[in-house]
């Protein structure tokens, strides 16, 4: 008869070894996480906002008359010489439609200056009978004193008549004069476009001239109009004289001040251009974002600081990626931002000891977005633990990643 006891046996190690096996499976395993270490090294604040380059003095070339301006034949690009290149060229405005009103009106003062014309000659003509008159009178006078028939006072009186008809006919001819002038002003008034079209020859009078040694930057009207005196034509500047506009949220303009240095990138060079601050403009303004929400901007200028052959192939209006250093540190303890998250109204991180993840509270003072520098809570060398899952908690085991 063979005994039970080895089957009991193999029994027995087997729920032993099942039963260890269940305790391994289920044991706690070390949470595999990514370690940073704290560091001491320079560390630099930026404000990173898109900018445009511009022309510093950009002139707008306006028309100094009003009238008719032709066809701009200067393109955007060309060189200006100042004094010299001619932008546009105004000739005189044609005459307005005269609608039916107008027009009778016009011809009822024609008429009127045609019968004020034949008054004054009829003035006329009866001013120089009376002249003749005098003169004849003047001349029996002259006899009859020679005679001695009359006194001197009366061949006088006979001369004094002479002259005031003759004072008389000039007046007379001077009124004709401008009754003919009225008489031509009021048939101008008929003269309609298609008169003028029929005239031959161009009537150009006015040539707007270059203010500068430049580039034509922009022709604000192009094609040929009518213009009023003022109207605004070609943008012209120079393109070697270039700054940098970019407009801020204005609680982070508080912050830059002139001087700063700037470093400008994304452009489409290949290189990181520099720069400086020249100044924060004192007023604001309201600008809509892409979100719809009103923001306060600022405009700061900046100044190249590079020579003019790094950044020769920008021209007026580039888009540049400016990064503006309000801050810089030589030996600054610092961390990655990824290490850092809110404990209540404190920031901490998880600093990994022992191989286990210890939650240690931290103040923090400068940041960029990528770094940031170290106040209180954590010393170089230490070990911290970068981007911590949601279930990690204070004690809990951890081991290194190792990537690759």
């Amino acid at each position: 008869m063979v005994s039970p006891w080895p089957r009991r046996v193999g029994y027995l190690v087997a729920i032993v070894a099942v039963a260890g096996g269940l305790a391994y499976a289920f044991k706690p395993q070390p949470i595999a996480v990514n370690l940073a270490t704290v560091t001491i090294a320079p560390m630099i604040v930026t404000l990173d906002e898109e900018g445009r380059t511009r022309v510093k003095d950009i002139y707008v070339v306006s028309a100094p008359v009003s009238g008719r301006k032709l066809r701009l034949t200067q393109k955007v690009g060309a060189t200006v010489i100042a004094q010299e290149t001619v932008l546009a060229s105004i000739e005189p405005s044609d005459p307005a439609f005269l609608d039916v009103r107008s027009t009778a009106e016009a011809k009822a003062r024609i008429k009127a200056a045609q019968a004020a014309q034949t008054l004054a000659e009829a003035e006329l003509k009866r001013n120089r009978a009376e002249l003749d008159f005098a003169r004849a009178d003047f001349d029996r006078a002259q006899a009859l004193v020679r005679r001695g028939t009359i006194s001197k006072r009366e061949q006088e009186r006979a001369q004094l008549g002479v002259r005031t008809k003759e004072a008389a006919v000039s007046t007379a001819q001077a009124g004709l004069r401008v009754k003919r002038f009225e008489l031509e002003t009021a048939n101008a008034a008929l003269i309609d476009p298609a008169m003028q079209a029929g005239a031959s020859g161009p009537s150009c009078c006015v040539t707007v001239l270059s203010p500068i040694d430049g580039q034509i930057l922009r022709l604000v009207q192009e094609s040929a109009a009518v213009v009023p005196m003022g109207a605004p034509l070609v943008e012209v500047g120079d393109p070697r004289a270039l700054e940098i506009v970019v407009d801020l949220l204005s609680s982070d303009a508080v912050q830059v001040q002139t001087g700063d240095e700037v470093h400008m990138t994304d452009w489409g060079g290949g290189i990181t251009l520099t720069g400086q601050v020249r100044r924060v403009e004192p007023a604001g303004f309201t600008k809509i974002s892409a979100l719809g929400v009103e923001e306060q901007r600022v405009n700061v200028l900046i100044d190249f600081t590079d020579p003019p052959e790094r950044y020769a192939r920008l021209g007026h209006g580039y888009r540049v990626e400016a990064r503006i250093v309000v801050w810089r540190g030589d030996n600054v303890l610092q961390v990655p931002m990824g290490v850092l998250f809110r404990e209540g109204q404190d920031w901490a991180v998880f600093a990994s000891k022992d191989g286990l993840a210890r939650l240690q509270r931290v103040k923090i003072g400068r940041t960029n977005g990528e770094q940031a520098q170290i106040i209180e809570g954590l010393a170089v060398g230490d070990q911290v633990i970068e981007h911590p899952s949601d279930i990690l908690n204070d004690g809990d085991e951890v081991v290194a990643r190792h990537e690759g």
